[in-house]
């Protein structure tokens, strides 16, 4: 009678059939499992030397990926609320602007030298002139809120009339095209 042939094995590699000693719970008995070959391991070169063997190459980088699209609509409600928030910020900027470059204005003393000015260009007769009264700070911000306002109504209204036009000039010639890539 002659045994059972066995399959070949690798160098190095564990034997075919080894004996699972730990029990498998409710599933029954032990049974025979095989063990797949070690990896190879990367070794670490000693101290000033050059690496010695099994060394992995650095897996090739992934060819960089194209996507070519088009703007062929926007959304006119969507513009609409975008550029009323950017507008509404934009206000707030030009309202706290106003009312910095005022207070500024009046720390470094400007107000008092343009009254000095005009006072010698009008001479002492007039009864002098104040700049203050004329550009007090309540009505700066007053004017730069106001300016604030119609900016808003102004730049809401026109960016959504520009997505309307950009929409009927996209369906007769199809839009803006847009290259992306992947970095």
């Amino acid at each position: 009678m002659t045994p059972p042939a066995r399959p070949p094995q690798r160098p190095g590699a564990a034997p075919s059939s080894s004996v699972n000693s730990q029990p498998r719970g409710a599933q029954g008995p032990t049974t025979t499992q095989q063990r797949p070959a070690p990896r190879p391991t990367q070794q670490r070169a000693p101290l000033g030397g050059a690496p010695t063997q099994g060394l992995v190459r650095p897996a090739p980088k992934a060819k960089q990926r194209r996507a070519r699209l088009l703007v062929s609509k926007v959304d006119p409600w969507s513009v609409l609320k975008m550029s009323f928030l950017l507008s509404v910020a934009l206000g707030i900027v030009t309202v706290v602007a106003a009312i910095v470059l005022w207070m500024v204005l009046d720390v470094t003393g400007i107000f008092d030298k343009i009254n000095g000015l005009l006072g010698e260009v009008a001479g002492s007769e007039s009864g002098g002139f104040d700049l203050k009264k004329i550009a007090s700070l309540g009505q700066v911000a007053s004017f730069a809120t106001i300016i604030a306002v119609v900016n808003v109504v102004l730049l809401t209204a026109l960016s959504m009339l520009t997505a309307v036009l950009y929409n009927i000039s996209a369906a007769l010639v199809g839009g803006i095209g847009v290259t992306l890539t992947d970095d």
